[in-house]
């Protein structure tokens, strides 16, 4: 019996926040560490961001001897291979994933959804609705954290408390922090996100050039990519691994 896939999205309702990032970061990590099937679907029209990345490194891959070299060797040992990336729009993402599934013969267990930098993208509400779990990032700034507790706010009480859409679980979490300068604004604000009911994750992440570094002929040290996982180096220091470990404690998968 076909199992359904989880459906998932890093959402909140600020851009610049990190929410392709971590899709990208999280659907390699599951799929290529933790041999989980996954797929994602780039509803960031008309950009697709994601979309765009995946063909560029395809074609860094046929074109460098290091990442030619770097793909045998990991396809050779997981015969998977790639992920797919999958362009669509907010309007008939669901269907997209839907044919997605209906079309592959293995099962998926998560499917990612990025979404517009905007909540006022048509229909974007009513796809993040339909999500099974929302991941959404807050960095330490008072418009992003007040704009995610808002939007926070507005789905738990138009559709998880009354039962409306599929929502299972929405999960804050800081990004981008400097541990050197951690201010008191992290604490006032823990202190709200509790008093409004909602809950903040245990793992925060460290803020780091890196997150801006996709992969590329002119650097070697593997971060951001849809066809590689990060470096075991770079997910110990960005606390990837800690981050998905409790994602999937969350997801209960």
């Amino acid at each position: 019996m076909r199992r359904e896939p989880l459906f998932v999205s890093f959402s909140t309702q600020k851009g610049g926040v990190g929410k392709s990032a971590f899709t990208v970061l999280m659907a390699s990590y599951f799929n290529y560490v933790l041999k989980k099937n996954v797929a994602i679907i780039d509803c960031d029209s008309p950009q697709h961001s994601i979309k765009d990345e995946r063909e560029r490194e395809g074609r860094l891959v046929t074109n460098d001897p290091f990442y030619k070299q770097l793909a045998h060797k990991q396809f050779s040992l997981d015969k998977r291979g790639v992920y797919p990336v999958i362009a669509g729009n907010v309007i008939d993402a669901l269907q997209t994933a839907q044919r997605l599934i209906e079309t592959t013969e293995s099962q998926f267990d998560i499917i990612f959804f990025d979404l517009p930098g905007t909540l006022n993208t048509k229909g974007v509400l009513t796809l993040v609705a339909n999500m099974d779990y929302i991941f959404s990032p807050m960095i330490a700034d008072r418009l992003v954290v007040e704009s995610t507790l808002q939007f926070a706010i507005t789905m738990n009480e138009s559709y998880i408390s009354l039962g409306k859409g599929n929502v299972k679980g929405l999960f804050l979490f800081w990004n981008m922090v400097d541990g050197r300068e951690r201010t008191n604004l992290y604490d006032v604000y823990e202190s709200v996100i509790g008093e409004l009911g909602l809950q903040l994750m245990k793992t925060s992440v460290p803020d780091a050039k890196r997150f801006r570094k996709d992969l590329g002929a002119s650097q070697k040290s593997i971060f951001r990519s849809t066809l590689f996982p990060a470096d075991k180096i770079q997910i110990k220091l960005a606390a990837l691994d800690q981050f998905a470990e409790e994602m999937q404690s969350l997801m209960k998968i």
